[in-house]
Order: structure tokens, then sequence, then C-alpha cells
């Protein structure tokens, strides 16, 4: 059974590497945006059997039940890296052998891109992680079985991940993924976003902003 785990933060405390460019109030925005977006994809995509939501926010607990998503409750979130842990020992209890994580910021995923990944996992027996557009951290990581080895989310994500897999001699396979690779979370990616997208939430909330013109205005 392959379930996606969706930690997800407080949309109110988003995005603060966007300051110079958006309002607090169009971060928040911007964070549920980028999240309609990775559930429409979710809800699209065949290969998973179930979708959990780790969290310690009530909004998003009832925008996970909206999407007919499993919860896992926390009181508060220490970081990314227990949140997950936590999370993922609590499926693998639940029976749930293939646990792939995924952010809430990547807007530009499409269906095929988390049915690949699993479909992997689930032929190569191997976990499987996708590294960030600058190639240092990580967006996505299937993990089998879902303890396979800690969490390492934050700076360099990419690489500890890969030496915590490499100290329990467990595979660990690389795949790259324009999609799942850009998360935003400063001006650069929005720039990139801007020129790579054609369609969704998140395009449309950026465009009714005028957020390409803000970016001009910042570099100038």
């Amino acid at each position: 059974m392959a379930a996606v785990l969706i930690p997800v933060k407080d949309p109110g405390h988003a995005k603060q590497r966007l300051r110079g460019v958006l309002t607090q109030r169009e971060r928040t925005e911007l964070a549920w945006a980028m999240l309609t977006d990775l559930a429409s994809a979710v809800r699209r995509a065949k290969r998973p059997d179930a979708v959990f939501v780790v969290t310690s926010s009530p909004r998003v607990e009832a925008f996970a039940h909206e999407q007919g998503w499993d919860l896992l409750t926390e009181e508060t979130q220490l970081s990314e890296s227990s949140s997950i842990d936590w999370a993922s020992g609590e499926l693998k209890r639940r029976g749930i052998a293939h646990v792939f994580r995924l952010p809430g910021d990547i807007p530009l995923v499409q269906p095929s891109d988390i049915d690949e990944v699993i479909e992997i996992g689930l032929s190569e027996q191997s976990s499987v992680i996708v590294p960030s557009r600058d190639g240092t951290g990580t967006n996505g990581l299937l993990r089998i079985p879902p303890d396979a080895f800690p969490s390492r989310f934050g700076p360099d994500s990419f690489r500890l991940h890969h030496q915590e897999a490499g100290s329990r001699r467990l595979p660990l396979l690389t795949l790259p993924n324009e999609r799942l690779g850009l998360d935003i979370d400063d001006p650069e990616d929005l720039t990139v976003f801007l020129d790579r997208s054609v369609s969704g939430h998140t395009l449309d909330f950026l465009l009714s902003i005028g957020a390409r013109r803000r970016l001009e205005n910042a570099t100038a």
C-alpha cells in the first residue's frame, strides 16, 4: 500500500522570504493557492492508495476533510523532519509500506509525476528522492519502509538524505523532475514559476496581483 504524506504549516505564517514582493495576506493566499494546485494533482493521481496530511492548523484540517484526506494532527510542529518521521511511523503501524512525502508548495506538479515516483518505488523496492531545483534540497521523498532512514529536511537535505540512506546501506534512487523540483520560496522561484506555468490557481492568483511587475520593480 502506498500513501502520499503532505506536511502543512499554518499558511498564515508561510513564505517569509517573499516579504519584499508580497504582503502577509498575499503570502497566505499564495500558500492556499499552491496547496489547492497540489490537491488537484494528488486527486487525479492513480497510484496512491491513500493521502495523509500532518498539520497543527485547524484550517488545514478543514481543507483536508474537504479533499477526503486522512489527518494526522499535531499539537505543535517542532520541525518538518520531526513531523514527517512521527507521521511515517504512524503510517507504518497502520500497515502502509510506501510513504511518499510531498510539500505543499510545488504548484507545477502533475498526477503523472506522483505516479512515476510511486511506480519506481514499487517496481524497484527502493526509496526515491526528487531533488529541488537547485539540487541541494529534497522536494519529494518516497521511503520503503516509511522509517527506512531519518528525515533531514532543511539546508543541504538532498546530500544528507543520501548520507542517511548510505549509512544504512539502503538504495536511494535519484529522480530529477522539473515540476516536482520547483517549490516557491523566494522571488527567483516566483520568476521561474511564472515563466513555466500555463494554468492553475497559483498562476491565476499571481497574475491577479501583478506579481511579474512587482518582481521587475524589486530588481530594478
